[in-house]
């Protein structure tokens, strides 16, 4: 992603902050290349092991175009999916974390690469596409037989 892309996705991004101009400035000029933003105002994520996280996605990708954004915590053993807003209060799933309204996540730069700890596995696109949590749950019980029959 390059550009204006990248330019929609960090607008898209900092919307959420309480000082958008303070989080763009952390994105250029902080060493580690994150910010801390607040869920459950554009987004709430839903965090994942990596080892259910990754077949997961590769059903979802396999099943639309685009999912969400999808975030990857250190060493790839969590997986941060985007969902609608709200989302994260009425999951129910052991094993997954749900994060949302008057919790803050930890957020990369949408268009560069990360120095070190959480990288984009899929950057937002700055359209506000969300990846359908039905949809991910379907493609978490497809990679979870998946992986069983192995």
């Amino acid at each position: 992603m390059t550009g204006t892309g990248v330019e929609a996705a960090v607008e898209w991004l900092v919307s959420v902050a309480p000082d958008p101009d303070a989080c763009r400035w952390v994105w250029e000029r902080d060493p580690r290349g994150v910010a801390l933003l607040p869920a459950g105002k554009r987004w709430d994520v839903l965090i994942i092991p990596g080892e259910l996280g990754h077949p997961a996605l590769d059903v979802l990708t396999r099943l639309i175009d685009r999912p969400g954004p999808v975030l990857a915590g250190f060493g790839d053993t969590r997986m941060g999916f985007f969902v609608a807003p709200g989302t994260a209060g009425r999951w129910v799933g052991t094993g997954v974390r749900g994060v949302g309204r008057g919790t803050w996540i930890v957020v990369p730069h949408p268009g560069r690469p990360a120095r070190e700890g959480v990288r984009w596995l899929i950057p937002p696109d700055g359209s506000g596409t969300l990846t359908d949590a039905a949809l991910l749950e379907l493609a978490m019980h497809e990679a979870a037989a998946g992986r069983g029959g192995r």
